[in-house]
């Protein structure tokens, strides 16, 4: 049972909450930290232990994975005056899911391989409802030869882990399709509104574009319009999924990168500025998805 031995998680939101689930349910024994102790208070009465800082999960677990919202919260996690870093152990794999800027995620890797540890990023792809399924694809980035071992904790939480290369490529490569979503859920949005407007029934529009070259995953696995599918935010007053200021986050962090490479991202960048205006007209805490209930509502378009 050698392989059995206890992994840390840090940061049960959203996301990290139905991963460690799927840990557990591998029979993971697991040492939790949240920020927020409500987050811990369920894992607490299945019987996992809890702690009180990042440093405390080092203490106890010598292989690690953080999934936490923003770079500045990856940085406190693991650098913070209680943070992994105070109380690591040589040997150590530290995996971090957060989706941050791939400089963060070299500069992480730098300061861990000092304290003799490893260091892989390995953000996600596939949303809340792939995270409760294990159905997630994990972009990861380090040395190769840790992979396999990365891979055997992964593999529990989701049906894809791809090896990217270096320490930041799983980042640039979430980094993409995060920016190619944005732009494809704002694309979908836009035409069924349209259609709607012309007269087309949703679902009909909806059953039609997802049999023709229009068909993307904001189409047929995610659809924005309120009544086409169950089982997705906008069945439910976009609640839940994937909120809007992350995904403008992630976009600033696609804008970011784009200067640093000098790439042109001329819809990104429009994606971008969308999320932001939704972020400060109140959709902030709604499903990125909910961007069609703006786009309805928003007259001086």
């Amino acid at each position: 049972m050698a392989s059995k031995t206890p992994v840390g998680f840090i940061g049960l939101g959203n996301m990290g909450n139905p991963m460690a689930k799927n840990l557990m349910k591998h029979g993971y024994p697991l040492i939790i930290y949240d920020v927020f102790p409500d987050a811990c208070k369920e894992f607490q009465d299945a019987g996992e232990q809890v702690v009180s800082c990042p440093a405390d999960v080092a203490e106890k677990a010598d292989r690690i994975i953080t999934m936490l919202p923003t770079s500045i919260n990856a940085i406190e996690a693991y650098s913070g005056a209680n943070g992994i870093l105070k109380k690591v152990k040589k040997g150590s794999l530290l995996i971090d899911s957060s989706t941050i800027d791939p400089a963060v995620s070299k500069e992480l890797a730098k300061e861990v391989e000092k304290m003799g540890a490893v260091f892989m990023d390995a953000p996600v792809s596939g949303g809340v409802g792939a995270a409760r399924s294990r159905n997630l694809t994990f972009m990861v980035g380090g040395v190769e030869d840790e992979f396999a071992a990365a891979q055997e904790l992964l593999g529990c939480m989701g049906s894809n882990v791809v090896y990217c290369g270096a320490v930041g490529t799983g980042q640039a490569a979430k980094i993409c399709n995060n920016m190619l979503l944005a732009i494809s859920m704002i694309g979908t949005a836009e035409a069924m509104n349209l259609g709607i407007r012309l007269g087309l029934d949703p679902k009909l529009l909806a059953k039609i574009l997802n049999m023709s070259s229009g068909r993307c995953w904001s189409s047929d696995t995610y659809n924005p319009v309120p009544g086409v599918m169950d089982g997705v935010p906008s069945a439910n007053n976009y609640q839940g999924g994937f909120g809007a200021t992350l995904m403008a986050k992630d976009l600033g962090l696609a804008q970011d990168s784009a200067t640093n490479t000098k790439s042109p991202i001329l819809l990104g960048s429009l994606a971008h500025q969308i999320y932001r205006m939704m972020c400060a007209k109140g959709y902030s805490k709604k499903d990125f998805s909910s961007v069609f209930q703006f786009l309805r509502e928003e007259e001086t378009f």
